[in-house]
């Protein structure tokens, strides 16, 4: 039986993951759609946002999901816990990445990766 919306965590909004066999020439491609670089990691990673819209943009390795989808939650903890109850497959748990934020990712049945993101306040 499914809890009640009120007693799930909450997600706050979504940015699809996009691979690219180059990141810089993506970022390049988008900014011709009018998309604004706002992150980035060289070769490996950007995020691109226009009207609130953010694409994350990274190299894809052999074996990745050619796909991903990034949640945004301020209730990792309690997301992770419902997740963990319900007996899905994390492809990994709980960490703190170099650039501040707390993730953990899922992948469904048919190999997506889904990953679960909470910001980390600016300070």
């Amino acid at each position: 039986m499914m809890e009640s919306a009120s007693a799930l965590a909450k997600l706050t909004r979504v940015a699809p993951e996009i691979p690219a066999a180059d990141v810089k020439r993506a970022v390049d491609f988008y900014a011709q759609l009018g998309f604004a670089k706002v992150f980035e990691i060289p070769g490996e990673y950007a995020i691109v946002e226009r009207d609130g819209i953010a694409l994350h943009l990274f190299r894809a390795e052999p074996g990745q999901s050619p796909a991903g989808v990034h949640i945004f939650t301020p209730d990792l903890e309690e997301l992770f816990a419902e997740f963990e109850a319900s007996r899905v497959e994390f492809v990994q748990r709980v960490e703190r990445k170099a650039w501040g934020n707390r993730e953990f990712r899922v992948r469904d049945e048919f190999g997506n990766v889904l990953k679960f993101t909470e910001p980390v306040d600016e300070e």
